[in-house]
């Protein structure tokens, strides 16, 4: 049996002017529909620039079963059939496998931030990981110290620290930074 991998849900919305207020109302009935749904992973939101229109949603579900379950939900097109006049565009999906959005993904309008600073954001990211992280399993579990399962054990701990928990919540909190 092949391992399904995660999949992420790329949703463009760009609105017509002056309806972000109302988006956001929006946005905040129906992400925690989304998440009642199966194999829902979270949601990141890149927000357009002070004169942008262009939403960029990202949904991550444990396997394209179930994010599929979400998109063709009586839920979701009910939620869209509402917000459908105030898109300029209409609704613009792309599916991805894998954990390959930390940064904002390529798009007409939208700046992808500058190389080096995704480096740097990312060393900030990975170094102090790399270096605590095996501290704090050598305190837990000392006889796995050096041995094949402990450095599984690291290893798995930084990529999921780094790809669910640090690199979302530092791409949004420095997201004027890595825009400039």
């Amino acid at each position: 049996m092949v391992k399904s991998e995660p999949v992420t849900l790329v949703i463009t919305h760009t609105l017509l002017p002056g309806q972000q207020a109302a988006y956001e109302r929006w946005l905040a009935r129906i992400m925690p529909v989304a998440e009642s749904f199966d194999g829902h992973r979270g949601v990141n939101v890149l927000r357009p620039g002070e004169e942008g229109e262009t939403y960029t949603v990202l949904i991550r579900f444990d396997t394209l079963e179930q994010l599929t379950r979400w998109t063709a939900s009586e839920e979701r097109k009910g939620l869209l059939a509402e917000i459908s006049p105030l898109l300029a565009q209409g609704d613009q999906i792309e599916v991805r496998a894998g954990s390959q959005f930390w940064f904002t993904p390529p798009q007409h309008g939208v700046r992808r931030p500058a190389r080096w600073k995704q480096y740097l954001l990312t060393l900030a990211v990975i170094f102090p990981s790399t270096n605590l992280v095996p501290m704090f399993w050598h305190q837990v579990a000392p006889a796995l110290t050096g041995t094949l399962a402990g450095h599984l054990l690291n290893d798995a701990t930084v990529v999921g620290l780094v790809v669910f928990f640090w690199m979302p919540w530092l791409t949004r909190a420095l997201a004027g930074w890595l825009r400039r």
